[in-house]
C-alpha cells in the first residue's frame, strides 16, 4: 500500500481520537499544523524528518511525536512528583550566573546552561522520579549536534575522533528511557563533555546508577551536574570547534521530599581511578565555593542553608550499594 495511504489512515485515527477528548473550544494553530502535516506526508517526510532533526529510523511515529509535542496535546509523560511538596516549582535550577556565559536550554529530561565560550555546559540540571525509571525506550548512541546552536556553533561528534576523550554524559541516556524525545535530546552534544574513559565507565558511572536507586527509594531527587574548570591553562580538543577539557566534574543531588529534605554533592577528578563512593562526597556548600553556582536557590533560606551543609552519605544508604 502507498506509504501516503499508510499515512493518511494512522492520522485519521489520531484526529478521530482527539475529537473524542478534545474541548469544544476548535485551535486554529492547530488545524495549521494538521493541513500541513497531512500535506508534508503526501509529498514525503523524509525531508520533514530531516529539518526537525528527527531519527529517520523512527518514521511516521517520530512525525506524529513531534507533531503531538508542537500542539501541546497529552502523552505518556510521567508526572513531575509529589503535587503536595511544599518545595517551589522552580527548586532544580541554579541561579543564573554572573559573568559565565550561558544559554538556556530546555529537554524534554533536562535544562542546560551552556557556555559558548568553552563549547561545555556550565550545568545540566534535571528532576528523576521513579516514574522515570520505567524502561520503556532503548539507548540509541546517536551523537547529534544541538538543533538550537548555529550549524556553524553546534559541536559535532566529529569534534571527539581521535581526541582520546569519552563523549561523556552529564545526564545519562538511562535517565531518558521513559520517553523517545528524552532519550534523542539526551545525546545532543550540548549534553556531552570530554571525559576521561575510566571515570565515565567506572566511578561516574557508579554514582548514576546510585541516583537512581535513591530515586526509587526517595520517589524524587533532584540533580545537577556539570564540569569544573580551575584557573589554568585548560587543555582542548576539536577539529573544527575547540572544546575545553574540564579538570573535574561535580554533581549535587537533592531529596527534596525526605523527612526532613537532604542534600549531598561530590566532586571527581576528571582522570582514571577506582575509589569508593565516599571518597567523592563534599556539601553542596562546598561545590558551590569550588563552582561558583548558587544551586537550590528558591529553597527557603533556612532550609537552603542546613541541607547545603550536610552531607551525611549513610543517610542514603541501600542495601545494594557498597561505600
Amino acid at each position: 500500500m502507498p506509504l501516503c495511504l499508510v499515512s493518511f489512515n494512522q492520522i485519521h485515527l489520531l484526529m478521530t481520537r482527539k475529537k473524542r477528548t478534545a474541548s469544544k473550544k476548535k485551535s486554529p494553530r492547530g488545524l495549521i499544523y494538521t493541513l500541513l502535516l497531512v500535506c508534508a506526508v503526501c509529498l514525503g517526510y523524509e525531508p520533514l524528518i530531516r529539518a526537525l532533526h528527527l531519527d529517520p529510523a523512527e518514521g511516521l511515529p517520530a512525525l506524529v511525536g513531534e507533531w503531538q509535542k508542537r500542539l501541546q496535546l497529552p502523552d505518556a509523560a510521567p508526572s513531575s512528583g509529589n503535587p503536595a511538596s511544599p518545595l517551589p516549582d522552580d527548586v532544580l535550577l541554579p541561579a543564573p550566573l554572573e559573568g559565565t556565559p550561558e544559554k538556556i536550554l530546555v529537554r524534554r529530561g533536562y535544562t542546560v546552561s551552556y557556555n559558548l565560550h568553552h563549547n561545555l555546559p556550565n550545568w545540566v540540571a534535571w528532576e528523576l522520579t521513579t516514574d522515570k525509571l520505567v524502561e520503556r525506550e532503548s539507548r540509541t548512541d546517536k551523537f547529534l549536534p544541538d538543533p538550537d546552536l548555529p550549524a556553524d556553533v553546534a559541536v559535532t561528534t566529529d569534534d571527539y575522533k581521535r581526541s582520546g576523550w569519552d563523549r561523556g554524559h552529564m545526564c545519562p541516556a538511562a535517565d531518558n528511557r521513559w520517553h523517545w524525545r528524552a532519550m534523542q535530546e539526551s545525546f545532543y552534544m550540548t549534553n556531552i563533555c570530554p571525559q576521561h574513559h575510566n571515570l565515565n565507565r567506572g566511578d561516574w558511572k557508579e554514582l548514576e546508577d546510585a541516583c537512581r536507586e535513591w530515586a526509587q527509594k526517595e520517589g524524587k531527587i533532584y540533580i545537577v551536574c556539570g564540569p569544573i574548570l580551575y584557573r589554568q591553562k585548560h587543555r582542548t580538543i576539536g577539529h573544527e570547534h575547540r572544546i575545553t577539557v574540564p579538570e573535574a566534574f561535580f554533581k549535587v543531588i537533592l531529596a527534596p521530599d525526605s523527612r526532613p529534605p537532604r542534600a549531598i554533592g561530590f566532586i571527581f577528578k576528571n582522570t582514571s581511578g577506582n575509589h569508593p563512593l565516599d571518597s567523592y562526597v563534599n556539601s553542596v556548600d562546598q561545590v558551590e565555593r569550588i563552582t561558583g553556582i548558587d544551586f537550590f536557590p528558591a529553597l527557603p533560606d533556612d532550609l537552603e542553608e542546613q541541607v547545603e551543609a550536610d552531607y551525611d552519605l549513610s543517610l542514603w544508604n541501600s542495601p545494594s550499594l557498597s561505600y
